[in-house]
């Protein structure tokens, strides 16, 4: 502190506050921490790396490290990740022992850590120092008896080891602790690996002790079962039923216990033991058990009393529908499926041939397609339930037969045959299967000459030609590609094409097939035959995929070809578009010069559209590559070359021919085009000869900015306005031009 002359002390002056009142903005200390780590104002440099080159200096940097390690531990001595890196680091120069030492230090702080004692251990294991980690494994389960992770660690490591007394020994102390489910199956899993069933028994009787649940106790009866051993598994079954009692009955025990005498034919026991179960357990809580009980006797009781009691009410009701609308097919399907669920497979067939029986009246495809999956149904129940291949055959068989293939056919009954046939691996019928379909699609199979002597006898004759089917053929090609025989798919395709000849996407699947084959002259080939069709459905995706595959062979000459070609027959503005896109993504030197040239070359060419939204897409286009390619002088070139929109209106006849009104439409007038010129100069005139009244009215009074907008807004509309009625008288004179101009 300064002092005066006379020796006094000065006291330094309190700065007084005026304003005393919170300031606005409140700034709390988080907020500046915040913003301190934000800016980084507390982080320093990165040490610079350092290179040891000797021995000395390997000490001084283990010292040093060593040093900063204990200063750490010293700071906080609970903090246990300081000890481990600690150790970790010792651990990585093999100074094992210091290591052993740092985890013993750490212990001493904290021995009821886990992580500690498992780094530890696993230090020990990774070094091989086999009795170190027993000894450090057996004071860990010593302290820590309820943490299974020290167990099972400890188990694994001796059974990997090979001392299977000392794992066994190991997991006897483990289960003098009652530990959870888990470790039972672990140890009952270790003895059944060594196949010790005996002791895997005892362990198991111990285990229901422990925890006793029904579960256990169903487990432990299918271990016995799994085993061999029948007469035990009853014997733990009726055990658990003794246990529980009749105050803690459960229905999954009965379940289970009802089952295992099912897999043992012995129905009585069956039957008795669900009568007991029900006889004893609530009716609410035994809803599985009443269901499982429905299932047997459905399966091994009586058939008689079996369906007069579940079964002949929904019997007796499908009959009556089927009986009153036999062509109700719905109801065939719901019978069918109780029936299937509940008979034997006689029954099943019988009604399923009553089914099939009610061929609709009428040769209309409508009507026939909830029939045709009756037959669908069949077969793939004598295939998949029944598993009888011959009888399905039959089934596909008389379908085909029964289907009026002259007016129609159904592609799905083919397919499904072929690949049952191949699921039957009987790779030639399913080829016979998919001819024939062939000859029903207006394919004669006598000129596929890649068929099999076999198949000749199935497909010789002419086509039958009444019923193409294009999924047919897809499913054929399918097939044979799956198959990899590309001379059948080649073949195929001819006259897959033969027959349809307009199909683009068939041309292009060919074609698609002859580039993965490496055919390329092929391919393009079969894309100039496709594009020379006189009738084609989608031929645009037709030309974009023969573009795109010159594109891929890089092809560009071939490319700019196709697309002259293409504005041979269409002037579309996505072709045009397309081209110009197409001449950019070349990289070459005169790209932005060809592209450019294409631009004007389209914009030429569409001046006599009639489309002009069209022709402004066009141009908005070229504005785009303009603005990213093109110079100021270009750019405004083609900003001179884009349209004026115009609100006009034009008279509306009505169908009887009166007057329906004036209908307003928005026009786009192009300064290229010549018939437009006088258009625009009356407008021009019209807009000058405003100003000039405006002028010569004088300045009006003062106004507010927000009415002299609006009375800008009011004189460009009515500058509209009349430019759009100007246009009107030359309009008016040929109203069915407007027309066509909307």
């Amino acid at each position: 502190m300064a002092s005066t002359a006379a020796g006094k002390q000065r006291i330094p002056k309190v700065a007084k506050v005026k304003n005393k009142a919170p300031a606005e903005v409140q700034i709390t200390a988080e907020q500046l921490l915040r913003e301190a780590k934000e800016r980084e104002l507390e982080l320093l440099p990165p040490p610079p790396k350092q290179k040891i080159t000797d021995k000395e200096e390997l000490n001084d940097y283990k010292l040093k490290k060593r040093k900063g390690f204990e200063d750490n531990i010293r700071k906080n001595r609970t903090i246990i990740s300081n000890w481990i890196k600690y150790a970790q680091w010792e651990e990585s120069l093999n100074e094992i022992q210091r290591a052993r030492s740092i985890y013993e230090r750490a212990l001493d702080v904290d021995h009821r850590n886990i992580t500690l004692w498992l780094k530890y251990a696993e230090m020990e294991m990774k070094s091989r120092q086999v009795n170190h980690a027993r000894n450090i494994w057996d004071r860990a389960i010593t302290i820590l008896p309820r943490v299974n992770q020290f167990w099972y660690k400890y188990t694994y490591m001796e059974e990997m080891l090979g001392n299977v007394a000392g794992c066994r020994q190991v997991f006897e102390r483990w289960m003098e602790w009652e530990p959870d489910e888990q470790a039972w199956h672990s140890y009952i899993n270790f003895e059944l690996r060594y196949k010790e069933v005996d002791k895997a028994r005892i362990i198991y009787e111990k285990f229901v002790i422990v925890h006793p649940e029904v579960k256990n106790w169903i487990k432990y009866a299918r271990f016995e079962e799994k085993h061999g051993y029948v007469a035990h598994s009853r014997k733990v079954y009726e055990r658990a039923v003794d246990f529980f009692g009749e105050d803690h009955v459960d229905e999954n025990l009965f379940v289970a216990f009802a089952r295992f005498e099912e897999t043992q034919k012995e129905f009585e026991r069956v039957r008795v033991i669900y009568k007991y179960a029900l006889d004893r357990i609530p009716k609410h809580q035994a809803q599985e058990l009443f269901k499982n009980y429905t299932m047997f006797e459905k399966k091994f009781g009586d058939r008689r009393g079996i369906e007069d009691v579940i079964v002949s009410k929904r019997r007796f009701q499908y009959e009556e529908e089927v009986k009153a609308n036999p062509h109700n097919y719905d109801a065939w399907f719901d019978y069918l499926r109780l029936v299937e669920s509940d008979a034997d497979v006689d029954t099943v067939r019988e009604v399923y041939e009553r089914a099939i029986a009610n061929v609709p009246p009428l040769q209309e495809k409508r009507h026939w397609r909830r029939y045709v999956y009756l037959w669908i149904n069949y077969a793939l129940y004598e295939e998949l339930e029944v598993k009888d291949p011959e009888r399905t055959r039959q089934v596909y068989q008389a379908c085909l037969d029964l289907i009026p293939h002259k007016k129609f056919t159904f592609a799905k009954i083919w397919l499904l045959y072929a690949q049952f046939e191949i699921r039957q691996k009987n790779l030639q019928g399913a080829r016979k299967v998919m001819v024939r379909s062939s000859c029903c699609c207006h394919i004669c199979s006598a000129t596929i000459s890649v068929q099999h002597p076999d198949e000749a006898s199935v497909s010789q004759g002419s086509a039958i030609g009444k019923c193409p089917k294009n999924k047919l053929l897809k499913g054929y090609i399918e097939l044979e590609l799956q198959l990899r025989e590309f001379d059948r798919c080649r073949k195929l395709y001819e006259k897959y094409l033969e027959f349809s000849p307009e199909n683009c996407t068939t041309w292009i699947k060919f074609a698609e097939l002859e580039t993965i084959l490496g055919d390329v002259d092929r391919a393009r080939a079969i894309f100039e035959l496709a594009i020379g069709q006189p009738r084609l459905d989608m031929p645009e995706v037709l030309w974009k995929s023969y573009i795109d595959f010159e594109i891929e062979q890089e092809e560009f000459e071939n490319t700019r070809n196709l697309y002259k070609r293409l504005l041979q027959r269409t002037q579309h503005v996505k072709v045009w578009i397309s081209y110009a896109k197409f001449e950019l993504s070349i990289e070459e030197a005169e790209r932005l010069q060809r592209c450019r040239q294409i631009y004007e070359e389209a914009n030429r060419s569409m001046r006599s559209c009639e489309e002009k939204e069209e022709r402004l897409m066009l141009l908005e286009s070229w504005r785009d590559f303009e603005r990213e390619f093109g110079s100021d002088s270009s750019r405004e070139r083609v900003g001179k070359l884009l349209p004026e929109k115009v609100k006009k209106r034009r008279k509306l006849t009505a169908e009887d021919g009166s007057d329906a009104g004036w209908e307003e439409f928005y026009d786009y007038i192009f300064p290229e085009d010549a018939a437009n010129q006088p258009n625009l100069k009356l407008l021009a005139m019209a807009k000058m000869w405003k100003k000039q009244q405006v002028q010569d009215e004088g300045p009006d009074p003062p106004a507010s900015a927000e009415e002299a907008e609006r009375g800008d807004a009011d004189r460009g509309d009515a500058d509209r306005d009349d430019s759009s009625s100007d246009d009107d008288d030359y309009d008016n004179d040929d109203d069915h031009d407007g027309e066509k101009k909307q």
